[in-house]
């Protein structure tokens, strides 16, 4: 949805300094609204007030919907200025604040999502929490006035009551965010139980897992592909192929624009939320390609480039680097995805007759569509193949692909006329880290410069403009133009962990040992600044950070993908790579540790433990290493055969012949292949490395593709 356009005349109320654009969206609102702050929380003690607490999204559409019907009404906004002191906050800025307060709700209406409406004692402690309450009583929901109404009173004539519920519930958030159940017992047994339950939720006729709505996890498909190349469990290879092949083919794809919406409404992929958030896409777009790097399905091949595409034009910076947050769904709160949706007349205005014969049934285009607010609005989706298109139309296929080709470009031609929804361009660190790996791995995979220039010139900005080594790591790199002056927002866990990784994939692409020597800076950092050296594991915050406002006292240890990777599962995995390339083996224990604090309880995750289940793998499974020495046409031939098949504990690394002196290399490359500098001399070779021992060079494509499958 667009941003209000504000003129100076018209009054605003502090957000109108902020620098996240949901606060932003807000600063003209009759609502006195604070930024989460010291400053908000002093005011609510020295008034004796409840605080009410809105965490939101630029992105949320029931968000906006809550604004414009409350928090835009004159009356409401009175009483809500008489009787509280109101904290907005933007939920990508401050996943802490919103993840502690996502279990308020859990633990008192027992749902959660955006907008999450709380009110507060004036330390912060949630008594009442939920989701969107509509301005009068309907849907089955009691009208806002009323809950506020009722809650003010309740604060004035039943403290006593009011603070043992806050009490109550901050003990549940507390007990909840910790819990754990230490299993030393650690094996790949923990593993096939994850991709068990996976495979138990399949939806083998449409894909995805579970029923309605349907959500993409990424961990949970990239755990299955693995399983399935290591194990060959053909259920695991069926329930990822098949459900990345329906959600390509749905309209939870945007069929035109490429790039996936956030979630479907329906169990067949066919209607989304249209939002495009980066973490998603990058997800998806590395179980595209790992996925084809195993299974060589053409189709995963183009769905991979077909979202780097969209990130590219919407989603990114490509001057200065650095990839966007989202795009929303709508573009005001009267339409439900009409930027992304067609009439069949409005599709019979662009296109040929004998365009729209192939396109019309090709993405389903017909006179009654998918849309409740409106029948006739189409989403693009995909039904049939290509030859069954000529088959009914009883032409010939190659005709049919060159119509289908006209027909597409002619369309989104078309869209690009109308209004398009916002783009957040605030930068964050950890979703631009998930983005920068996900390119590396599709510049190695489909061998394409472009991706891998991109993610480097996006990680040298995060790093240059984040990281300081006294200071630590932000968590936004950049808020978007004309905006207010940004307080700098602290990294948290997911930050660290998904940019060591980024860091070595960039070592891994480059040979550029500077990536490797700040990928084991920021992972001191992480362990010094998270890590609980008592009972195991991350925490999500830092240990000694500033001032623990709120529930933000509640400690809190990720292990749940939701749908990014956990950060603990994330921040084990980092570490185990840098043992592998360093020989630090306190890394590895606190790995094994953390992966340990949670073995007793992590299979009851089931599709949400995918990423634990991938860092069990990485530590359980010896390292292989093929490094490929060389330039030129039999180097790429041989970072070919390297790179196929996903498996999560190879990596592969390409050196240039002045790059394998041991000053070059990572302390435990250095020390196992002493022979490279003499071998460098021979041209272009691999050489695979399992654990600390290697095997003899190999020159020829077959011989390697012996050595990687004996090994892995």
């Amino acid at each position: 949805m667009a941003l209000p356009v504000t003129s100076s005349a018209q009054p605003r109320n502090t957000l109108d300094a902020a620098a996240s654009s949901y606060l932003r969206s807000a600063m003209h609102q009759p609502v006195h609204w604070q930024e989460w702050g010291e400053t908000a929380f002093g005011l609510a003690t020295r008034l004796d007030r409840p605080i009410l607490l809105d965490v939101g999204a630029v992105w949320c559409h029931w968000c906006h919907v809550m604004d414009r019907e409350s928090y835009e009404d004159e009356a409401l906004a009175r009483i809500i200025n008489e009787h509280f002191v109101a904290i907005k906050v933007d939920r990508d800025e401050r996943p802490d604040v919103d993840a502690r307060y996502q279990a308020a709700v859990q633990a008192i209406s027992g749902q959660g999502g955006w907008p999450l409406t709380a009110i507060l004692t004036p330390d912060g402690r949630p008594f009442f929490a939920g989701t969107y309450f509509p301005r009068e009583d309907r849907y089955g929901r009691p009208g806002f006035e009323r809950v506020l109404l009722t809650l003010a009173s309740a604060w004035k004539t039943r403290r006593n009551e009011v603070l043992e519920s806050a009490a109550s519930v901050l003990a549940a958030i507390e007990h909840g965010e910790t819990f754990s159940a230490r299993n030393d017992e650690l094996s790949l047994d923990i593993v096939a139980k994850l991709a068990g339950s996976a495979v138990g939720q399949f939806d083998s006729r449409n894909g995805g897992f579970g029923s309605q709505p349907k959500f993409p996890h990424p961990a949970a498909v990239d755990l299955l592909i693995d399983v399935a190349a290591r194990t060959g469990n053909e259920g695991a290879k069926q329930a990822a192929t098949v459900t990345l092949e329906k959600m390509a083919r749905g309209g939870v794809y945007d069929q035109l624009a490429g790039g996936f919406h956030r979630y479907s409404v329906d169990e067949r992929w066919v209607v989304p939320h249209f939002e495009k958030m980066l973490y998603d896409n990058a997800g998806l777009l590395g179980n595209y390609v790992h996925a084809f790097q195993t299974f060589v399905q053409p189709e995963f091949a183009a769905v991979a480039q077909d979202i780097m595409r969209w990130m590219n034009e919407w989603l990114s910076d490509q001057e200065r680097g650095g990839f966007y947050a989202s795009q929303d769904a709508d573009i005001s709160l009267d339409d439900d995805g009409d930027y992304f949706t067609w009439t069949r007349e409005e599709a019979a205005e662009v296109l040929s007759k004998e365009e729209l014969g192939v396109a019309g049934p090709w993405f389903d285009i017909g006179e009654l569509g998918d849309m409740q607010h409106n029948p006739k609005k189409n989403v693009l989706h995909r039904k049939f193949s290509l030859e069954e298109i000529a088959q009914r139309a009883n032409r010939d296929p190659a005709e049919v692909a060159r119509d289908l080709s006209r027909a597409k470009e002619k369309l989104y031609a078309a869209r690009l006329k109308r209004p398009a929804p916002f783009v957040d361009k605030t930068i964050y660190t950890g979703w631009n880290a998930l983005a920068i790996c996900a390119y590396f791995d599709a510049a190695r995979v489909l061998d394409l410069a472009e991706p891998r220039t991109f993610a480097l010139r996006t990680l040298d900005r995060v790093l240059g403009e984040g990281w300081d080594g006294q200071a630590g790591l932000k968590h936004v790199i950049g808020y978007p133009e004309q905006q207010g002056a940004a307080t700098p927002v602290a990294a948290v866990l997911d930050d660290y962990a998904f940019l060591i990784h980024a860091c070595v994939d960039a070592w891994a692409a480059t040979g550029q040992l500077g990536y490797y020597e700040r990928a084991m800076e920021i992972a001191e950092a992480m362990v010094s600044r998270f890590y609980d050296s008592e009972g195991g594991g991350f925490f999500d915050t830092e240990q000694n950070g500033g001032p623990k406002l709120g529930a933000l006292s509640a400690r809190r240890k990720p292990m749940q993908d939701s749908p990014m990777p956990a950060g603990n599962a994330t921040a084990a995995a980092a570490l185990l790579r840098l043992e592998a390339l360093s020989g630090r083996k306190d890394f590895r224990q606190r790995a094994e540790e953390t992966l340990a604090t949670f073995a007793g309880v992590i299979e009851h995750y089931g599709l949400y433990g995918g990423s634990y289940g991938l860092a069990l793998e990485r530590l359980l499974l010896a390292p292989v290493q093929v490094v490929v020495i060389g330039e030129g046409t039999a180097a790429r031939r041989l970072a070919a055969v390297a790179n196929a098949r996903y498996a999560v504990n190879k990596t592969v690394i390409g050196l240039r012949p002045e790059q394998v002196s041991a000053k070059a290399l990572p302390p435990i490359l250095a020390e196992t292949l002493p022979n490279l500098p003499q071998l460098a001399a021979r041209g272009a070779f691999a050489q695979v490395c399992r654990g600390t021992s290697c095997l003899p060079p190999a020159g020829a494509a077959e011989e390697l593709i012996e050595q990687i499958n004996a090994e892995l």
